[in-house]
């Protein structure tokens, strides 16, 4: 597709600047509401008034993403009722052009040259009005461009709210499951505690399901340590060989395989007592992840891990007992124990002995413990497919704006955005 129009800003669009109303901090204390106050980057908080009523777009003015336009959007589009402050750029399309495709041709757009050099990059109304949009040849594929994604922005933003409800809906499930446990012979929820008292006992954990104990992870381990970093470093490490899991590998309920260091066979020998076997739960206890923790699964045989991730082996591991581990220190159960662990010992970082000390929830009919963790497995797999699905569409969303913004390919629907549109 040939590019055929090229217009400035000034000329595409209506400038609104001279609507904006800053209101200070203060005042806005006093004006409490459910409308959005915007500022540069975004919603600076609610108030109960309006100035506008409509669909625009607004371009930060200073304290925008400028040098990081790639990955940060520096415009973003409003609707409805809202207010807007002197740190944002009101801008409207004219009626011959489509607002959708300018919005897009704005989000990532490098506008570096059109700032000014102080301490604080600033986009000037007067600089503001001579930025170029390369403009399709026909309104018709503008408007089809803007169709397209808007269209991979409204199946991100469902599938974006899907992921935030699965995510509410497990914080809920796991407060009961972790507390309640289930009932083998309805296959439901025990009753709450408040409800039937005498299913319950008072543990170190709180109440707890009488059918349930309550120990040490130390009792109820085989082993908690970590490993090492090999001698030489990052230079040791190779492409290919034995997985060689670090703290950014370790996520909340997940490893992440894409930055994985692998080490040789001689390395991983000397390195044998820090060897990961199937079902292992994997703590980070340093840096900023502290806290992070998943299980190793099966099918990945075994790897080994560095001083930053510690290993806790249960005395009978199983994927039922890895799941609900990970899980439970995922929790505020297991998160409030490694603070206080923490607070104490004045450090930020957890050792093998304060590990060992933490409280954890015995489960002692394999079948609850079997069917509980079925249920968080369930959960997982439907956040686990919505957010593979995010990724997804956020790749060809990125893939599309670089092509059809560019003018490198037709306006052509894709199968899969026929399915969209």
């Amino acid at each position: 597709m040939n590019r055929k129009r090229k217009n400035k800003i000034s000329e595409c669009c209506d400038i609104l600047d001279n609507l904006r109303v800053p209101i200070n901090d203060e005042i806005r204390q006093t004006m409490q509401g459910n409308i959005p106050y915007y500022g540069a980057n975004g919603i600076q908080g609610y108030i109960d008034k309006y100035i506008f009523d409509e669909d625009l777009i607004l371009l930060a003015e200073d304290g925008g993403n400028f040098e990081e336009y790639h990955t940060r959007p520096i415009a973003y589009k409003i609707s409805g009722k809202s207010w807007v402050n002197n740190h944002a750029h009101i801008l409207r399309a004219k009626q011959e052009f489509n607002q959708d495709f300018i919005f897009y041709s704005l989000v990532h757009k490098d506008i570096t040259k059109y700032l000014n050099s102080g301490t604080r990059s600033k986009l000037n109304k007067s600089e503001l009005e001579k930025i170029e949009i390369d403009f399709p040849a026909t309104k018709d594929e503008e408007d089809k461009i803007a169709k397209i994604l808007s269209t991979a922005d409204a199946i991100i933003e469902k599938t974006q709210a899907a992921i935030a409800k699965y995510k509410a809906i497990k914080q809920g499930m796991l407060q009961d499951l972790f507390t309640r446990g289930i009932d083998l012979n309805t296959n439901k929820l025990r009753p709450r505690y408040q409800d039937a008292p005498e299913l319950y006992k008072e543990s170190k954990l709180g109440m707890i399901p009488r059918e349930w104990d309550c120990d040490s992870i130390d009792n109820l381990t085989d082993k908690v340590g970590s490993g090492v970093t090999p001698t030489g470093g990052s230079e040791v490490y190779k492409s290919q060989g034995i997985l060689f899991l670090r703290s950014q590998n370790i996520l909340y309920g997940m490893l992440s395989l894409n930055d994985v260091a692998f080490i040789t066979k001689e390395i991983d020998e000397i390195m044998e007592n820090s060897r990961v076997k199937p079902f292992d739960v994997l703590l980070n206890i340093t840096g900023a992840s502290i806290g992070r923790c998943a299980f190793f699964p099966e099918e990945l045989i075994y790897a080994n891990v560095n001083q930053h991730v510690c290993i806790i082996r249960f005395k009978n591991p199983s994927k039922s007992l890895a799941v609900f581990a990970s899980e439970y220190l995922n929790t505020d159960f297991g998160q409030r124990q490694m603070y206080k662990a923490m607070a104490v010992g004045n450090r930020e970082g957890l050792n093998y002995q304060q590990i060992r000390a933490f409280n954890f929830p015995e489960i002692k009919n394999p079948k609850e413990l079997e069917k509980i963790s079925s249920i968080i497995e369930s959960n997982n797999n439907k956040l686990q497919t919505e957010q593979t699905y995010l990724q997804k569409m956020q790749l060809l969303k990125k893939g599309l704006m670089e092509d059809l913004l560019s003018g490198r390919k037709q306006v052509k629907v894709s199968n899969g955005l026929k399915e969209m549109a």
